[in-house]
């Protein structure tokens, strides 16, 4: 079974995925994402663009995580942003045809929470230590939200003043998935977060499109940089946090 997590940027997508993943044996997070930087590495910085746009990043996603689910024995949990139909679609054509069980979220938030959560989390200052900023991600909320609202990119989970924990029992319960280890201690829920904030640091950083801003960027011109929108936070991971 694969289990995709879908969001806007800022909906507690990783967040949700590496709880889930702490908290069912066997299972096992894969992320769409690092096929997209592997293919930025290899082309010069003024060719990179939304590595989506690519088909080669459509078609590798959808058979590395056919692979993926055929050699794993437990869950695949995959936490990706994908609000094109088009390239919805064919991804998931792409794995209906290798015979894969997806159980699709969608995580939903009013645009005022997603803006809220990507100002005050700590990777917001994270990046800008490193030189990044949110602005780009900021600027999808709209476009996010407006297509990931329509019935095709149910199932929709409401996110809105709800804890992470609540999140991902849902998930568990809609996915028929056994929940072995309980929820994190108040002290204990610290420490993920800013584990996984600083891996993220370390994979995407250094995989910029461009010396320029990330503020003046476009659509076409994603840069991966630290992520604003789908890394554990301290803030929203503590018991009766958002996600």
């Amino acid at each position: 079974m694969l289990i995709w997590i879908n969001g806007a940027f800022g909906a507690g997508k990783t967040q949700t995925a590496f709880e889930l993943n702490r908290r069912v044996s066997r299972s096992h997070v894969a992320d769409p994402e690092l096929i997209g930087f592997a293919i930025h590495k290899m082309l010069p910085a003024s060719a990179r663009r939304d590595f989506q746009d690519r088909p080669q990043w459509r078609s590798a996603v959808a058979a590395t995580l056919a692979d993926t689910v055929a050699a794993h024995d437990g869950p695949v949990i995959v936490p990706m942003t994908l609000v094109n139909l088009d390239y919805f679609d064919e991804i998931m054509v792409g794995l209906s045809a290798e015979g894969v069980d997806v159980r699709h979220f969608s995580l939903v938030a009013s645009p005022d929470t997603l803006r809220r959560r990507l100002r005050t989390r700590a990777g917001y200052w994270l990046g800008r230590a490193v030189g990044n900023d949110e602005t780009w991600a900021m600027q999808q909320i709209g476009r996010c939200v407006t297509a990931l609202a329509t019935e095709r990119f149910t199932e929709h989970v409401d996110t809105d003043d709800r804890a992470v924990d609540d999140v991902v029992e849902h998930i568990a319960a809609r996915t028929d998935l056994h929940l072995a280890h309980d929820r994190l201690n108040p002290v204990r829920h610290q420490l993920p977060p800013a584990a996984v904030g600083i891996r993220h640091i370390r994979n995407l950083s250094g995989d910029r499109q461009t010396g320029r801003s990330r503020s003046r960027s476009t659509k076409s011109d994603r840069r991966p940089v630290v992520d604003p929108y789908s890394t554990y936070q301290l803030d929203d991971e503590l018991p009766g946090g958002d996600v």
